[in-house]
């Protein structure tokens, strides 16, 4: 990489957990030193009532519109229906249904089962987009029996917008968001924001958002922590994870033009000689 581009040895620390080290190739590829806290894991929601129900109002012809979420959720809710229905009786009703997906990663599972997609948010692939989209679809909302696939934090707006249009919704839990068993990584990193021992924090999921805080011992280093994330370059894939930092009175510095872990990388680090010294000031 040419002298003057890229991170340019500046410490990016990271939160992702599954992808922690291609996040970390990435940085290190912009010419980066990365920091790596994963700050969350998925766990199965175990006997899953809701879903069960799902599964067998949806083969009983009890469900009009189903919205999936994510591509991790979707091969989850098909493990946990297939546990009580045959596969396939499964994947067949939900070809005679409409079907909306928020984004490229669940449009794929479904592409895969052969399901045809009614509904693709467009990017950002957010909750805004995808109803939007949702409103297009033959009839409306109105009086339509929608099933939303949860995955892990519930969206209550999404939901409400929903109600508000007539659509009678059911949400279908699938697996929730917790800290990493092991807390010391990420502990350490909000001490190392809060000592300002890191230049770029990158956010990928508000989950991650809402778990740093999580760790921050009391209201005191709570302030303390997003003091220096202040101080800091912040960047964040997209508007909902911007939007879970500005829950926490934290403004992103920047969103990619795509929201997608290589280009948010490597805009963060086209940026950084911008936003870096800036923020140094404060």
């Amino acid at each position: 990489m040419p002298a003057g581009e890229g991170f340019r040895g500046l410490r990016v620390l990271t939160f992702e957990s599954r992808r922690s080290t291609e996040i970390a190739k990435l940085i290190e590829a912009n010419g980066g030193v990365p920091i790596s806290a994963p700050a969350m894991r998925e766990v199965p929601l175990v006997e899953n009532q809701e879903a069960l129900r799902f599964g067998r109002d949806l083969i009983a012809g009890s469900v009009d519109v189903v919205v999936f979420l994510t591509g991790v959720g979707a091969r989850a809710l098909l493990d946990i229906v297939s546990s009580e229905q045959s596969t396939e009786s499964f994947l067949e009703a939900l070809r005679k249904v409409r079907v909306a997906a928020r984004g490229p990663k669940p449009t794929a599972v479904l592409r895969e089962w052969k399901v045809p997609v009614d509904v693709i948010a467009p990017e950002p692939n957010t909750w805004r987009e995808l109803l939007r989209s949702l409103e297009d679809l033959p009839g409306e909302l109105h009086a339509r029996r929608v099933a939303v696939q949860d995955y892990g934090v519930s969206n209550p707006e999404f939901l409400a917008a929903l109600r508000e249009r007539g659509a009678i919704v059911s949400q279908i839990p699938v697996y929730q968001w917790a800290l990493p068993e092991d807390t010391a990584r990420l502990r350490q990193a909000v001490q190392a924001i809060i000592e300002g021992t890191v230049d770029v924090v990158l956010f990928t999921t508000g989950v991650q958002v809402s778990h740093l805080f999580q760790l921050a011992t009391d209201r005191a280093e709570k302030e303390k922590l997003k003091e220096g994330l202040r101080r800091k370059m912040v960047a964040s894939i997209g508007p909902s994870t911007s939007e879970a930092l500005e829950s926490f009175g934290i403004s992103a510095d920047l969103e990619p033009s795509h929201p997608k872990m290589g280009f948010l990388v490597k805009e963060a680090a086209e940026r950084s000689v911008e936003f870096v010294p800036e923020k140094l000031q404060r």
